[in-house]
């Protein structure tokens, strides 16, 4: 009998760095929401008559800016410079490769504090595109198409780390504006999707965390309607995403019945199908959102049949909604194989012609493995045999 019904709130015994350094340290401005940066100017000895002003224009320095350091905020007195490169710093991960495919896409390895790897990829599109994040050092969920899911978590990234992944991109893409420069609309980085390693309900706090700074109109400024937060299902998180972070929410769904779900997403032995639907049903209306995103991965022979379809669809009833079908994106070792073309095309028709938008996403980046499902940092790689794979997907 499934667990469907936790007593008690979701936790994760997982490390997450300090935003603090050792005694003696420095604490990395990035990542601290305004309150939080209002309380560290203060304990560093800014005049809280002082604060209101000196917390704006340090945010505009380095979420507009993207300034790196205290010597350059030159409406800061000298003195005042001096006191912040004294208790602060302004610290991004460090890139340690950066791929480009051949259509464009980038994949960038980032080391963060430990030594630990994480990877984030950028999509251009025409006049918009956009960076998909990480949330955590590997992924607790083990679902067993995603690459991902076969390495170990090994902690949660802070906020700081979440919001760095954002300026990394926009230093690569030339994306900060040049003073006097004439104002350019154009953001090449207009979406962010935290669909990257981990889950992000399971990182919470630094995931809210570091979406009120992306989403603060004097810095970075993106809406919340240009952010999607993918989940594959943690139930009692989902209405508290809602109210306190109100972004888009995008559903790792890919089974349209129990016994295949808890295959391919383990989760969902915890919260099955039904609680979860229960669950999405207020997330629209509680967030202010239009409708949610179902992801779907195509896999061969496994849920990709007229039936799912239309299982589907009958699913989802209600729910304002659109289905974004995924054709399976293969790394090495995987225990599936990507539906055929002529298939997912009559799949999306079924789904289509009971109402709802269902786009087949065209693939990108794959030959850099940095298509949905494929990421996974080079140092952190648990090894597995296709045999053992394919064992744990339920298919030996």
């Amino acid at each position: 009998m499934t667990d469907q019904t936790p007593t008690a709130p979701v936790t994760q015994d997982v490390l997450t760095i300090p935003r603090k350094l050792p005694e003696g340290g420095k604490v990395n401005l990035v990542g601290l929401t305004r309150d939080q940066l209002r309380d560290a100017l203060i304990a560093a000895g800014t005049p809280e008559k002082q604060v209101k002003m000196r917390l704006g224009q340090i945010w505009q320095w380095v979420y507009h800016w993207g300034v790196r350091e205290f010597d350059a905020m030159t409406n800061l007195s000298k003195d005042y410079r001096a006191l912040l490169a004294q208790h602060f710093e302004i610290a991004l991960p460090e890139v340690v490769t950066r791929q480009v495919s051949a259509d464009g896409t980038r994949k960038y390895l980032l080391k963060i504090a430990g030594g630990h790897e994480v990877e984030m990829v950028y999509i251009p599109e025409e006049n918009r595109g956009t960076l998909c994040i990480s949330s955590q050092v590997g992924c607790t969920l083990t679902c067993s198409f995603c690459h991902t899911g076969t390495q170990k978590l090994v902690r949660n990234l802070t906020a700081g780390e979440i919001v760095g992944q954002l300026m990394l991109a926009r230093d690569d893409l030339g994306e900060w504006p040049e003073p006097g420069a004439p104002k350019d609309e154009t953001r090449l980085v207009s979406n962010v999707v935290l669909m990257g390693m981990g889950e992000p309900l399971y990182n919470f706090d630094n995931v809210r965390d570091a979406m009120k700074v992306v989403m603060d109109g004097e810095g970075l400024s993106l809406s919340r309607r240009r952010i999607t937060l993918s989940t594959s299902g943690v139930v009692p998180e989902i209405a508290r995403a809602a109210e306190e972070i109100g972004c888009l929410l995008a559903v790792s769904f890919h089974a349209t019945t129990d016994e295949v779900r808890d295959r391919l997403v383990p989760i969902n032995k915890r919260w099955n199908i039904e609680t979860l639907l229960n669950t999405l049903r207020d997330y629209p209306r509680l967030s202010n959102s239009e409708r949610i995103t179902f992801e779907y991965v195509m896999l061969k022979g496994v849920n990709d049949s007229d039936a799912d379809a239309k299982r589907l669809v009958k699913l989802i009833r209600g729910i304002p909604a659109k289905i974004n079908l995924i054709p399976f994106n293969e790394w090495p070792g995987a225990p599936y194989e990507r539906s055929d073309w002529e298939r997912i095309e009559a799949f999306a028709d079924i789904v289509y012609k009971a109402g709802y938008a269902s786009p087949i996403r065209t693939p990108r980046g794959e030959d850099i493995m940095a298509a949905c499902g494929q990421l996974k940092s080079a140092t952190e790689r648990a090894r597995k045999s296709r045999a053992e794979i394919a064992a744990e997907a339920g298919l030996r």
